[in-house]
Formats: structure tokens, sequence, C-alpha cells
């Protein structure tokens, strides 16, 4: 398989070009980091291509070799996370209200205040049991929709950070039908397109970080399109970009392509049999609460945070834990070692003698909206303790992170029921920012 862009620095470099442009070190080793990591780090110039030019070039080819790969029409190379996917997205939604997810990361509700866009928020079911947001129903999004035909666009978010998957298909058919647009959020799910047939088919605007569940340096991300063109992504993507992408991000992704498809396939698949084994052998969030990603392991504990720091102490590090829940972030990466390495720490704990216990956490309330996310956030704002922000109007997001999910996001209403909930999930932040 081709690695057009790797192919083309890696040519460029053996010419021992005189590098008189940026970046400072010039191709020599940076300090405490490998000599290889320096040589493919270039700015844009004829030979290395341009990330946000029109002409045809490596870089255009190497996105071009991943929207085939993903069964897309266009796909761009983000060097900003998903959160720059997220911001285009929303920017090319072409819809001033968007029916969004309000199990949903804080990049969404920052870039809504960033367009000065109106959300109108989907909820989940609660999974009462396993104490998580659920599935959104395409039912649920087909009644949103016929009351609120004004929402050209839907924002979702799959997986959700404990795992769990909506059926992306069959809530494009939902939007279609109504004329709007399927935006996901799939930020957790860059890897599930090598588990069987893509999950993120009929989308129409999908943002996954590769960095998050593939073998891919920090902040790298692609964003994916079906009936929209590389320029369209491209054009729209440049108010949030940087006018210096990372080369060594964009060779890591075209270089990980062939891999992934040649090889990582089985790697996945390995993960997911193991995760399954965890799944029956550890109390956890299963198949039988809702589609979940078969790489994600979600323990259940009345203990989280005490799980998280026992386990911390054993140097096994989990991507979060909260009151109830511990998760775990398994790739190609986790082999039979890793996996053997936190089944012990999980058995020095009992957890393999346990019933998994029924949760205790409710739904989050639905605060009361009172202005625009773009109002409150440029709006004139003061800091309080969190005890005297009942009945404020929130500026800032009040986000346990991770998972980095709002319980009151910009323009709503704090009340004490919010204090509350925040105060059974532990989160311990003392002030917070609210309108004057």
């Amino acid at each position: 398989m081709s690695t057009p862009l790797y192919d083309a620095l890696t040519q460029f470099v053996a010419q021992n070009p005189l590098r008189m442009a940026m970046p400072g070190h010039k191709g020599k080793p940076i300090p405490g980091l490998p000599a290889e990591y320096a040589m493919l780090d270039f700015t844009e110039l004829p030979p290395t291509g341009n990330l946000y030019g029109e002409e045809a070039d490596c870089i255009v080819q190497a996105e071009q070799a991943w929207a085939e790969a993903w069964g897309a029409d266009s796909c761009l190379f983000l060097t900003g996370g998903s959160t720059q996917g997220v911001h285009t997205m929303l920017l090319l939604s072409d819809s001033d209200t968007i029916l969004t997810d309000r199990v949903s990361h804080r990049s969404i509700h920052t870039g809504l205040a960033l367009l000065d866009k109106t959300p109108v928020w989907l909820t989940r079911p609660w999974l009462s049991d396993v104490g998580t947001a659920g599935p959104l129903e395409p039912e649920a999004v087909e009644a949103a929709l016929n009351a609120n035909p004004e929402c050209r666009a839907v924002c979702v978010t799959s997986p959700t950070y404990y795992g769990v998957l909506s059926d992306i298909p069959a809530l494009a058919q939902v939007c279609h039908r109504h004329g709007a647009k399927l935006l996901v959020d799939g930020a957790h799910g860059a890897h599930l397109f090598l588990l069987g047939e893509n999950p993120y088919r009929g989308a129409d605007l999908v943002t996954v970080s590769a960095h998050k569940t593939l073998p891919a340096p920090g902040q790298s991300a692609l964003l994916f399109g079906t009936g929209i063109t590389l320029d369209q992504l491209r054009q729209a993507s440049l108010i949030f970009a940087t006018s210096s992408p990372s080369y060594p991000m964009m060779v890591a992704l075209d270089a990980l392509r062939p891999w992934l498809l040649a090889e990582g396939k089985r790697r996945y698949q390995e993960t997911a049999q193991m995760v399954a084994q965890l799944r029956k052998k550890y109390p956890a969030l299963t198949e039988t609460d809702a589609k979940l990603d078969p790489t994600r392991f979600t323990l259940c504990t009345e203990k989280g945070y005490q799980v998280e720091k026992f386990l911390q102490a054993c140097n096994i590090w989990p991507e979060m834990a909260d009151s109830e829940h511990v998760v775990f972030i398994l790739t190609c990466a986790d082999g039979v070692e890793e996996f053997k390495r936190l089944e012990q720490a999980l058995d020095a704990l009992g957890l393999h003698e346990k019933t998994r216990p029924h949760s205790t956490v409710s739904a989050p309330p639905l605060p009361q909206s009172i202005c625009t996310p773009r109002e409150a956030l440029f709006a004139p704002k003061e800091t309080v303790d969190m005890t005297q922000a009942v009945g404020r109007i929130a500026v800032e997001q009040i986000a346990p992170y991770p998972p980095g999910v709002p319980i009151a996001a910009p323009g709503e209403r704090i009340d004490e029921k919010i204090l509350a909930y925040l105060e059974q999930l532990g989160y311990n932040k003392m002030k917070t920012t609210v309108l004057r």
C-alpha cells in the first residue's frame, strides 16, 4: 500500500536540502527526542505539500487514501484534535439551530458559542442499573425534528466516554427524511471501522480522534465527509486551524493507515476478545445494557475513585473514574501482558468475586436555558463560590473532566439540583464563573 506523504517527505530529506525556512530545528535532533522525529518535521514547501492548499499534492493523496479506507467521499487531516473537527462540522451544518446531544463534549458547547448557534437539547434514556446514559433513540430524534423544524442539523456523540454506541445509520435515515445533516462526534471511535462494517455509514460528517484509540500521536484527528468535498472541509476548517500544521502528526496518520488495514484489524479483534473476557469476569457495562464499543472496558463499582487510586498505586492508570465507574481505553497496543497486569490488580481488589452493584446515580438534571451560549460567553461576568451560584447564569462549562460533558453549560441557570448532582458525582471545583 502507498504512503504518499511519508514517501514525499523521506525523498525530500534524502536530497539533503538546505532548510532556510521553518521550523527552527531545521531537521536536526531536538533535545530529548529521537532524531527521526525532527527529520520529518517540515513546513509547507513545494515537495512537502500544503494541508490548506488547493493543489493536488502528497497530503491530498494521503487524505484520499483515508477516505477510501473509511468509505467516505472526503477526508481532512486535523492537527487540532477532534475539537477542530467538531467546530468545522458545526460551521458546515448550514443551520442556526442545532439539535444537539446533551451527552456531548465541551467542544460542542464552545463551538455553539463561537458560531452563535442555538442548541435544542436531545436527552438520552438513562440506564439506571449502571448509572449512565444510553444510546440516542431514532424515535426521539424524529420527534425532536418534528417539534423543531428549524433544526437543519443534528449533532450526536457516538461512542460516549463509557463506550455506548448509537445506531448512526438509523439516525441518518431520520435526519435525511427531514432534510437535516447528521454530524457525529466520534472522537472515541476511530478504530471501530476495523471491527466490521463501519458504524458511521450514513452520517454526513464524522470527526474521530486518531490519538485516542489508534496508535497515533496526540492531537492527530480525521474529519470525514459524505456528500461534502475535500475543498469544503478544508475551507471550513481554516477558521479554526493553525497556519503551521504538524507534519509529524500527518505523516503518522499516513503511515498508520496501511498497517491498520493489514495488521490492525486482527489486533483490534484480539483486543475486543480480551475485553469481552474482562466483562464476563468483573462487574462491568455489557452488551446486555446497550450496544458498546467492543474495546472499551467500563468497570462498575461502588467506589470508583478509590479503585482508581488503588490502580494508580499499582502503576496502572485508567482513563477516568467517577463515583461508580472506572473507564479503561484498550487498544491494539495492549497485549496479553497488559491485560494480565490489569486482571491481577482487579483480583487483588476482590472484584472478580462481586456481583455488579445497582447504580444510585440518577440522570443529570437538564438546566433551564436563559440565553444563548454566545450571549453568556461574551457578557460581563464574575467568579463566585459554587455555593453562591444558585440562581445564577453559567458562563463557563461546569463539566467534570474527564469526560468533559457539561452538567451546566453557558447560558443555563444553576440551581440546587445541579449542585446536588455535582456533589453526588464527587465534583470538587470550588468556584465558577457566572453572569454579573
